[in-house]
């Protein structure tokens, strides 16, 4: 990270409300609303939405619009940041993949069998809270893989323009991209209605690499 980058940062973390609204986001287990964090802090909407749009601006947090099944206006909602993951007291996406390898080792798990188990677990939290798709795509980025959509009929295509892990990865490619490739596995039969149908991995350093998806049925209310 460059210094002006870690400068920013911390000048958004320097003001202690807008300290204890990274915390909370930081530490929820999924999106969190304004209403929830105007409720925390005990401050009007407006100023919470001030404090919000700094750490944004920050790169601290993400904003995105909720995807509703139902009737009324689609919330704004934040989480951390992909790549402010590690930093600033939160957890890091090294210690997600630790914790992965460790249960692998312990449970005398092939990596991609690891990786497909923890995928089916999100993916049954996330189902029937939007399309398929979007929610893959979603936690794909979630993850800090930067992923760009290319849509060709039922298949989809998410070509990643980061890889979180690009140090292990640089070194031993094959056990962290099959339990990435487990991941995206189980994430899709978690949500359902989605197949993986491969991982194309590239050099982690330059990352590039190709995860296909494809939607099962006919593309009737495929899209958003």
């Amino acid at each position: 990270m460059v210094e002006e980058e870690l400068q920013k940062e911390a000048r958004a973390l320097g003001d202690p409300t807008r300290h204890r609204l990274f915390r909370y986001v930081a530490e929820a287990p999924g999106p969190v609303g304004v209403a929830e964090l105007t409720d925390f802090v005990r401050l009007n909407h407006n100023a919470v939405r001030q404090h919000l749009a700094v750490l944004k601006d920050a790169g601290l947090v993400v904003e995105e619009v909720e995807e509703r099944t139902r009737p009324g206006r689609p919330r704004l909602l934040y989480r951390l940041a992909p790549e402010a993951a590690g930093r600033w007291g939160t957890a890091g996406a090294y210690a997600w993949l630790a914790g992965l390898l460790s249960e692998a080792v312990r449970r005398h798990l092939e990596p991609r069998q690891v990786g497909r188990q923890e995928g089916h677990r999100r993916g049954a939290e996330l189902a029937g809270s939007g399309e398929p798709v979007n929610l893959f795509e979603s936690e794909i980025e979630r993850r800090g893989f930067r992923p760009t959509r290319v849509e060709r009929g039922r298949t989809v295509e998410l070509v990643l323009g980061r890889c979180p892990f690009a140090d292990v990865a640089g070194s031993d490619p094959d056990t962290v991209c099959q339990l990435h490739l487990g991941l995206a596995e189980g994430l899709a039969e978690g949500l359902g209605g989605l197949d993986v149908e491969g991982l194309i991995a590239k050099d982690p350093r330059r990352a590039g690499c190709r995860l296909t998806v494809r939607r099962q049925g006919s593309l009737a209310g495929a899209r958003s």
